[in-house]
């Protein structure tokens, strides 16, 4: 099911002259910062689009501190691209799909990447590959590109096709993700891929009677309890998780009764701070709209919000979310929604529900139907892209800064003591100490967006504190010592 075919069809494609716009917005409830959106790029500002066109995933930031997206169409050969670009908007095509005779490289990536604890950055192309059924790619900083596994390898497809979703490497060190289509039973797959290319098949879809376990899966996350949660679009949708051994449950069934007001067709996922998940729906709620759910990890969900709840016809608070949530350092979430009024909006919500419109979209200059999930960088600043719209009609990415303080990341939430972890911030060249809840460790600074060191004997689950000239720094989310 495409939702977005029964929604507002984007513009044609027009005369292209590369721009960026600086909007400041006027907050819509009191206690909000200062705000600032900023257009950072256009796409297809170059001759033949080979800069890329259609963002419709959202971005990560990498160890060099730059953040890495993905273009469905565009670039060299019109098959999408891997691009980087700099917090100040500076961007660069680093590969273009479909440079392989019959794109056995892949084609037309519909999702984002995500960078492993080898440093290099890994994905899917929704098309492409041997059997032009989609494919698993990794690919270095510097656009060295290397496809992992091709879909539709087995017979009948079995190994499923169509990669919408991303991937997510697990705490095992293998890749997870997802399929849209194939299978045994014709509605997708979840799979496992080590990094060396070997895939398996974790669950076909459409396996229960009545398809009750779901079809055409999105986004997966692991939790903190080591298994992964993710939604399906079929009919209405479901919610489920997973073992990494394949033991599927399904925890919610989205519109138990008519209208569905809990909403219909979740988006992806996030585990929040308090250890629930939060998420859209892209349709259903009290408006039709979409929502904004909080759902247990035993599968109690509550609805929070109903979009174009503000009366009249416009919807000026937004409908149909495309993306899930991010929650930000300052404990609030913040989400896009694909139209109305019309092009789409940026939202704050809090857990509790209350939401903020923080911007809505003109289309011209500053993009047009944000799909893609939105990022935290460490400097603090909100960032994302609009699948369309933009000086040259083809997308943008843009950045809201809400005065949030910088912070650090680290490369993954979980380790043992003597384990080797990744530190990613801004400013860090002349870091004098880094601390794991209180205790000391040694430390290497590899860059000013980069530091190495090591969990120290004594550790204990909590923050990591980076101390520069310039303050203190603490992770974004606690780092749990592992036994």
């Amino acid at each position: 099911m495409n939702v977005r075919s029964a929604k507002q069809t984007p513009s044609a494609h027009g005369t292209m002259i590369l721009t960026s716009a600086v909007l400041v917005l006027c907050a819509t409830a009191t206690d909000l910062p200062a705000q600032t959106f900023t257009t950072l790029y256009s796409f297809c500002s170059q001759t033949n689009c080979t800069d890329g066109e259609l963002p419709e995933a959202g971005l990560v930031q990498a160890t060099n501190g730059r953040l890495y997206g993905t273009a469905w169409a565009g670039g060299k050969n019109a098959h999408g691209t891997v691009f980087n670009i700099t917090p100040g908007g500076a961007l660069a095509t680093i590969y273009s799909f479909c440079s392989q005779t019959n794109c056995t490289d892949g084609a037309n990536p519909k999702a984002g990447l995500i960078q492993a604890n080898d440093g290099d950055l890994y994905g899917t192309t929704y098309g492409g590959g041997s059997q032009d059924d989609g494919t698993i790619f990794k690919i270095s900083l510097r656009g060295v590109l290397t496809t992992l596994y091709s879909f539709c390898s087995l017979a009948y497809c079995a190994d499923g096709y169509y990669p919408q979703a991303g991937l997510v490497q697990a705490a095992d060190g293998s890749f997870y993700g997802t399929t849209r289509g194939g299978g045994a039973d014709g509605s997708g797959t979840v799979f496992k891929i080590t990094r060396g290319g070997t895939l398996t098949t974790l669950w076909s879809f459409c396996s229960q009677s009545n398809c009750t376990d779901g079809g055409y899966p999105g986004p997966l996350i692991q939790a903190d309890d080591g298994d992964f949660y993710g939604t399906t679009g079929l009919g209405s949708g479901t919610i489920f998780r997973i073992t990494a051994n394949g033991t599927l449950n399904t925890l919610y069934s989205f519109c138990p009764q008519s209208p569905c007001t809990d909403g219909s067709v979740p988006n992806e996922l996030v585990q929040a701070a308090d250890g629930n998940f939060y998420g859209t729906t892209n349709l259903g709620g009290a408006n039709d709209g979409g929502t904004v759910f909080e759902i247990t990890p035993g599968g109690a969900l509550q609805t929070l919000y109903s979009f174009c709840s503000q009366g009249g016809t416009q919807c000026t608070d937004g409908a149909y979310p495309e993306a899930g949530l991010v929650q930000a350092t300052d404990g609030n979430f913040y989400g896009t929604t694909y139209s109305a009024p019309p092009y789409g909006t940026v939202f704050q919500i809090t857990p509790s529900g209350t939401l903020t419109t923080l911007h809505t979209f003109s289309n011209t200059p500053d993009g047009a139907y944000p799909m893609g999930e939105l990022i935290q960088a460490t400097n603090g600043k909100i960032y994302g892209t609009t699948s369309y719209g933009g000086a040259d009609t083809y997308g943008t990415v843009f950045s809201l800064s809400l005065g949030l303080r910088p912070f650090v990341e680290t490369e993954s939430a979980a380790a043992k003591v003597g384990a080797t972890v990744k530190i990613l911030g801004t400013n860090l060249a002349a870091a004098t100490s880094v601390s794991f809840n209180g205790t000391l460790a040694v430390f290497e600074v590899v860059s000013g967006s980069l530091i190495t060191t090591t969990v120290p004997a004594g550790a204990t689950t909590g923050e990591v504190e980076v101390v520069t000239p310039g303050g203190t720094l603490s992770s974004n989310v606690p780092f749990r010592v592992l036994p």
